[in-house]
């Protein structure tokens, strides 16, 4: 009986592939890398997250912009009088015409317009600086032009930038030792805004600074 003899050969093909490093199952199948995989469902689970309180957070400026409705007190815009002429360090008029003293001495809300404008006082032509509070309700704010407390909230608006003007502001007031003297004090938060001038500052371009950046802080973004 002739017997013949069989060598088996190496698989090359599994030698080479092996030699240049790919990992081999026995169904040539490639191991699936998990912590990649894990990774991907990590990020894809917080930016879900994410878009979820975007929603939320429109959801609640969508309620916090919706007017009051029903009865109310506070209708329209309520104008304040910034001086000491009354007895106190500010005030509102009843009736047009009967001084009502405001017993707070600081107000919070987003600052939406500063201007000058010409007004009739005591039948003579004055300029008055004009500030726009939203808070409650509109509060509009009155000073003389070049009064103290004028030169305080415009240096004090010219010296921020307007992305901090997008949050709430606090105007608060001081009394000077003259009686006739008001000052005025802004805050962003809980940080005192410090603004200093003198005699040789230039309040026309101060001025232009500040209301150009209250402008800005009420750009609508898109």
């Amino acid at each position: 009986m002739l017997l013949v003899h069989l060598e088996s050969k190496p698989n090359k093909t599994i030698a080479s592939e092996q030699i240049r490093g790919i990992p081999i199952t026995n169904n040539q199948c490639p191991i699936p890398n998990y912590q990649t995989m894990n990774q991907q469902t990590q990020t894809a689970q917080l930016i879900a997250s994410l878009n979820r309180q975007e929603q939320l957070l429109q959801q609640l400026i969508s309620v916090i912009n919706k007017p009051r409705l029903g009865f109310s007190d506070n209708f329209g815009t309520t104008r304040i009088y910034c001086n000491r002429s009354n007895g106190c360090l500010w005030y509102t008029l009843a009736n047009g015409s009967t001084p009502v003293a405001i017993q707070q001495t600081a107000l919070t809300g987003y600052l939406r317009e500063l201007k000058f404008e010409r007004v009739q006082r005591r039948g003579k032509e004055v300029c008055k600086l004009l500030l726009t509070i939203e808070a409650d309700g509109m509060y509009l704010l009155e000073s003389g032009h070049d009064s103290h407390f004028s030169k305080c909230v415009l240096s004090a608006i010219a010296s921020l930038d307007h992305k901090q003007l997008k949050q709430p502001v606090t105007i608060a007031v001081a009394p000077g030792q003259d009686e006739a003297v008001l000052f005025s004090r802004l805050y962003v938060g809980s940080e005192y805004i410090k603004s200093s001038y003198n005699d040789a500052t230039d309040f026309r371009e101060t001025s232009k600074l500040a209301i150009n950046n209250v402008r800005q802080a009420n750009q609508v973004e898109f």
